[in-house]
This record gives structure tokens, sequence and C-alpha cells, in this order.
């Protein structure tokens, strides 16, 4: 219930973004979810948009979604002590925060090894 309120009061001061030109170019996914939760579409650019049209999420061909696999790694218990509490902070589960932990990893060794630009 807690974080359903919390959701809401989020929503409401959230600022409309009235032009494209507006949205800054984002430097990490991260960044951009802190901007969307902080602004949202305004009537100028809702009225653009049109159903069927270019913009229509709708129109986009859907996917597979992708799937995960189970697999198990040990930690030792002060480690995966500290992990939860992190994640309780940042009010998700300790498995989301240790996925997140591996992908932000992942994408440094890649840039650093030249595997991505």
């Amino acid at each position: 219930m807690a974080k359903q309120s919390t959701r809401k009061k989020r929503e409401e001061v959230r600022q409309p973004i009235q032009d494209w030109e507006d949205v800054p170019q984002f430097s990490s996914e991260k960044e951009e979810q802190a901007f969307w939760d902080a602004h949202t579409l305004g009537e100028k650019l809702l009225d653009q948009m049109q159903p069927g049209g270019p913009d229509d999420l709708r129109a986009l061909p859907t996917r597979e979604p992708t799937r995960s696999r189970t697999i198990a790694v040990r930690f030792e218990d002060d480690v995966l002590k500290r992990v939860r509490a992190v994640a309780a902070k940042k009010h998700v589960g300790y498995q989301t925060l240790l996925k997140e932990f591996v992908l932000e990893r992942l994408y440094e060794e890649e840039k650093r090894e030249g595997l991505i630009a």
C-alpha cells in the first residue's frame, strides 16, 4: 500500500514536456528512468500523435519476451546481507539488484575490451 501511494505522489509532480527538444540525451538507462519519473508528455506532444501513425507504439511489431534462466550463485552471508540491505533501500528485490550489478559491470568490461563502441 505504501508503494502505491508513493507511485501516485510521483505521478502527481511529473512535469509535462511540450517539445521533443526538451528531452535531453541520456548517458544511461538509469538517467533516462530518473528523467521520465519526473516528466511526462505534455498535451502538445500527445496531440501530435495519431492512432496508427509512426508515433503509435501499438503499431510496433511485438516480439517474444526474453527468457531468463535460473542459475545458482553462492555468496558469503555477509555479502548477501549487504546486498539485501542496499536492495531494501532502493525498494527493489535483491535478485533484481544483483542482475543490475552484473549488467552494469558486463557493459563496462565489454567497453574496456573494445567489444562494443
